[in-house]
């Protein structure tokens, strides 16, 4: 619980201070985004790349191939409340996440020479925090099978690539800031995290007497 409130704090404290256009923030954000992008329009190659990693992690592309990932983990184990909890989990962050652009509506960035385009609002990151959302919930969801401790490493090591990746995708395409890439991470990350602890403490229904267990 400890992790999703800090998590949550994290978020918040940085919304703010895009809200209220920090000036070390908003400086370090312009800076970053301008230096990405100036890389990535002097390698077309690497620009290439980035827009297509761009349209694979897009949360309505995921969304397929998770859901199957969840329902073969069904398959395996036989496990449907586990199952049911990450899908419901990673819907839920996918639908938080739209709704907090709708509170802050920041402007993404505007750029004399842009790479890439984007539709909507800045903050956060919906490319992130879908994208550590669902590799969280993945990771949290085959914990139990993962036997030893190097398919653990593995496994977190994985979704943390995908994830610092797909951040990294964006602002180099100058469609977000880092403090939206970063928001948008803390919550996906937090969010699983604290659902998660909500799922394992939910009490078990008990049977009503005279039923069969």
């Amino acid at each position: 619980m400890l992790t999703g409130v800090a998590t949550g704090v994290a978020v918040v404290a940085i919304a703010l201070l895009v809200r209220e256009q920090w000036p070390p923030l908003v400086q370090l954000d312009e800076r970053a985004v301008t230096a990405g992008t100036a890389l990535a329009a002097s390698h077309p190659e690497l620009l290439r790349t980035l827009v297509v990693w761009q349209w694979v992690f897009l949360a309505a592309h995921l969304l397929v191939p998770v859901a199957a990932l969840c329902l073969v983990y069904w398959w395996r184990t036989g496990n449907a409340t586990r199952t049911w909890w990450a899908l419901s989990t990673i819907l839920a962050a996918w639908g938080l996440s739209n709704l907090l652009k709708e509170l802050v509506r920041r402007t993404r960035p505007v750029l004399d020479q842009p790479v890439e385009s984007a539709d909507g609002f800045s903050f956060p990151s919906g490319h992130a925090a879908n994208t550590a959302a669902m590799t969280t919930a993945l990771v949290v969801l085959v914990w139990p099978s993962l036997r030893s401790r190097a398919l653990r490493v593995a496994a977190v090591a994985g979704a943390a690539v995908l994830t610092v990746a797909t951040a990294v995708d964006r602002v180099m395409l100058g469609v977000h800031y880092p403090s939206d890439v970063v928001a948008g991470i803390l919550f996906g990350v937090g969010f699983v995290l604290a659902s998660y602890l909500a799922y394992r403490h939910w009490p078990t229904p008990r049977p009503e007497p005279g039923t069969a267990s």
